[in-house]
């Protein structure tokens, strides 16, 4: 497949998957009548209409070379984008990052309130276990135990929660197989360029482009690859950590094409 044809298929099924993803969510998150209707509208506004749905993308992408039932992979991608918004709501808060704008639009505290906000991020963080907690994920007890384990063990103090207070810690200072191997190989490294690419998006990006806040990085004090080691062996660094990350998918073959061309993508991006 020719770079631009690689380029066109990451582009299509993106969008494919965002929109597959949208649909879940709106299914999953339905606006009650009750009381608790503006917690749940404040879930919504977080989580639907943007983004760039990498994640799901991801999870729809690897449960598709393993021939897994699509309205399953779908659940379990819209989990995974609840939880992610959950963090991001979370890490916009004036406690964290304090950032008014997420997205092009503002921030759930910004438009609901802080209490609003935080409830939004918790309901939404339970959700997601839910989820995959229910039969209509998979029929096996197993697996959704298996799922829900994972989703645990990544998110948690040694997951994203961890790394989030590394974040604030780092502040004002600086810091110096088997296929299921290879997977989370993969997610490892591409994980780590993706946040790279961010770091050089926060340090050469504008509001405009980025659609949030610019130049957050720098203005706290925070110790990131860019800070440490400077641009542009940061772009190095990002870009030896894609092309690693596309290696773990060779066994795959073609099965694998698009997962290749995001990890291409991730170094590339503009936002």
């Amino acid at each position: 497949m020719s770079e631009v044809m690689q380029t066109v298929a990451l582009r299509d099924g993106l969008n494919g998957a965002a929109a597959l993803i949208e649909t879940e969510l709106d299914a999953l998150l339905p606006v009650p009548e009750g009381e608790e209707h503006r917690l749940v509208e404040a879930m919504r506004y977080a989580v639907m209409g943007g983004g760039k749905r990498m994640r799901g993308f991801l999870a729809i992408e690897t449960a598709r070379m393993f021939s897994v039932n699509i309205t399953c992979a779908a659940r379990v991608a819209a989990s995974v984008e609840m939880l992610h918004a959950y963090s991001l709501i979370h890490d916009d808060l004036p406690a964290m990052d304090d950032d008014d704008l997420r997205r092009g639009k503002p921030s759930c505290h910004k438009a609901f309130d802080e209490a609003t906000a935080i409830l939004a991020g918790d309901a939404l963080q339970t959700r997601a276990f839910e989820v995959l907690a229910e039969p209509d994920t998979h029929s096996d007890a197993e697996v959704r135990c298996e799922l829900v384990l994972a989703l645990g063990a990544a998110s948690g103090s040694r997951g994203m929660v961890g790394g989030q207070m590394i974040d604030i810690v780092s502040e004002g200072k600086d810091l110096a197989p088997p296929l299921i191997t290879r997977l989370q190989a993969l997610g490892r490294d591409l994980g780590a360029a993706f946040q790279i690419a961010d770091d050089i998006l926060d340090a050469e990006g504008s509001d405009a482009t980025l659609g949030k806040t610019a130049g957050k990085d720098a203005a706290q004090g925070k110790a990131t690859m860019v800070s440490v080691m400077g641009i542009e062996r940061a772009r190095m660094q990002a870009e030896h950590l894609a092309k690693q990350a596309a290696t773990y998918l060779d066994s795959f073959g073609e099965k694998a094409a698009l997962l290749r061309a995001l990890a291409a993508y991730t170094v590339t991006r503009r936002n």
